[in-house]
């Protein structure tokens, strides 16, 4: 990117917290607030050593430890303005969390977990809070770290269901980037994982 392109478009590079131990378990984590594993830190850390300070301008990250960890580990090495917030919390999976996908499949074969976030106030919550990041900081260009289910919902909405929810299995520490210009949204990429080891 030209440095003259570089005012024109809001870009928002999109990054999954690391691994968890329920991660590596299998288990569902919604709102439950897990920590980052030790291979979490080492994925925040490879986020953090590849990504460059100069080409952004603020780092954005839900309030779930596990995400805050992983902002706080790449915000290390970038030394960017640190803004939490709520918008970007992961979906809640109510009475789902904490099992694996057996017991998943098992209890609830429909995938109606009781209890849990429905679908459409979970898509407005989240599009709400990219709608104020645009508004917030327009032409910038931002590193956003949330959850699995956040990221997919913003590249099924961006991409009218071509990647995303349902589709994308994002892997822990990928990288997705998606661009605001001329009054649309494009995905640039998304589930890159070229950085890790």
């Amino acid at each position: 990117m030209t440095l003259r392109e570089r005012g024109t478009i809001t870009t928002v590079c999109l990054i999954r917290h690391g691994e968890t131990d329920w991660n590596a378990q299998g288990k569902l984590q919604g709102k439950t607030d897990i920590p980052l594993n030790n291979t979490g830190r080492k994925q925040a850390e490879e986020c953090g050593s590849f990504l460059n300070a100069d080409d952004y301008d603020v780092l954005i990250y839900s309030p779930l430890q596990r995400a805050k960890e992983t902002a706080t580990i790449i915000n290390r090495h970038l030394g960017l303005p640190f803004i939490e917030m709520d918008d970007f919390k992961e979906r809640s999976f109510g009475d789902a969390e904490g099992m694996t996908i057996e017991e998943r499949f098992q209890v609830y074969p429909d995938k109606q977990f009781p209890h849990q976030e429905e679908r459409e106030g979970f898509k407005k919550r989240v599009m709400t809070g990219l709608e104020k990041v645009t508004q917030q900081f327009p032409k910038q260009r931002i590193l956003l770290v949330a959850h699995g289910a956040v990221i997919n919902v913003i590249l099924s909405e961006l991409s009218n269901g071509e990647v995303g929810s349902g589709i994308t299995k994002l892997m822990n520490g990928c990288i997705s980037n998606v661009q605001f210009q001329d009054q649309t949204w494009k995905v640039h990429n998304y589930n890159q994982i070229e950085h890790l080891s």
